[in-house]
């Protein structure tokens, strides 16, 4: 599995567009999140659609031609520095294929910020556009603008990454070990259903592979785990980092369950890192050369995670 480009860091002034490509966005949560923004002396800008609601389906924050023209229109701005999503919810997949990739990607390269839904958009960002992007907290999300320390981590990523050029996560070894490899994944459930799509990943192998979720009842993320593991994706894995698991069933019922699908993997596993849903979620950059090791808890970069 190769690196991918790292796009440049951001500095105090950097303008950055917040573009919601999945669910709805609730005002008073949005501008908490834009105050924080520009309490970092960031220049935030609002996509014209982010405060929509779609007219039938009101999981969606809008049309998915309006969700894609934003998140276009935005990451096709020279002024601006950086994408972040406002919330995530359920929508990426359905307006995924109405971006102009070609446009995009001679737009050149920049930043992109999210983590549930967004898995989508990582997984085309590294398919499609080579590019690093960082799996953190997004701008109108309630674990972010009350936490602080997912904005701290997030902050030093974005503007002096090689201060967290080792992720400490306080994590415990599942399996343990240490593997190099580079990073991937996201949420567990978008990962198998990005399954058979046309950009879709052939699998993991090289990789060191993060998995977390959301609000799954353990037979679901049985199902997800053992499609990945039928379709041969985790072949060839080096090493495997698991997040939270929020609104899951009791974590013992939901840690049997990981032992038992990544287990034989053979690789080591490390759980309760500290990234996804839940309070001060870690900010993971995926794409990156690093090293894993499970029975100290960390995940050390080869090099920063922008440049």
């Amino acid at each position: 599995m190769k690196e991918l480009l790292r796009p440049s860091r951001l500095a105090p002034g950097a303008r950055v567009a917040v573009v919601a490509p999945s669910g709805p966005v609730p005002e008073e949560r949005l501008q908490a999140g834009l105050d924080v923004l520009r309490g970092w002396d960031l220049d935030p800008v609002v996509g014209p659609h982010v405060p929509d609601r779609h007219g039938e389906f009101d999981y969606l924050a809008g049309a998915d031609a309006d969700r894609a023209a934003d998140l276009q229109s935005a990451w096709c701005d020279p002024s601006v520095d950086a994408v972040l999503c406002a919330r995530g919810g359920y929508g990426v997949q359905r307006m995924v294929d109405l971006l102009d990739w070609e446009a995009m990607r001679a737009a050149g390269p920049k930043l992109l910020v999210g983590f549930s839904d967004v898995t989508a958009l990582h997984e085309e960002f590294a398919a499609r556009l080579g590019l690093v992007t960082l799996y953190g907290p997004m701008a109108a999300g309630v674990d972010f603008i009350k936490n602080a320390r997912a904005q701290e981590h997030l902050k030093a990523t974005l503007f002096a990454p090689e201060t967290v050029r080792t992720i400490t996560s306080g994590g415990t070894a599942l399996v343990p070990g240490r593997a190099r490899g580079t990073t991937l994944g996201g949420c567990l459930c978008l990962l198998a259903a990005e399954l058979g799509t046309p950009h879709a990943r052939p699998g993991a192998h090289g990789g060191l592979l993060c998995l977390e979720d959301v609000g799954e009842e353990t037979y679901r993320l049985d199902r997800y785990l053992t499609q990945l593991l039928r379709a041969g994706w985790l072949e060839g894995v080096r090493g495997v980092l698991l997040g939270s698991w929020e609104r899951c069933e009791p974590y013992e019922r939901v840690r049997a369950l990981l032992v038992d699908r990544l287990g034989g993997l053979g690789v080591p596993v490390v759980e309760e890192f500290g990234f996804g849903h839940g309070e001060g979620a870690l900010t993971i950059p995926f794409g990156v050369a690093a090293e894993l090791d499970a029975d100290a808890g960390t995940l050390t970069l080869d090099e920063p995670a922008l440049r």
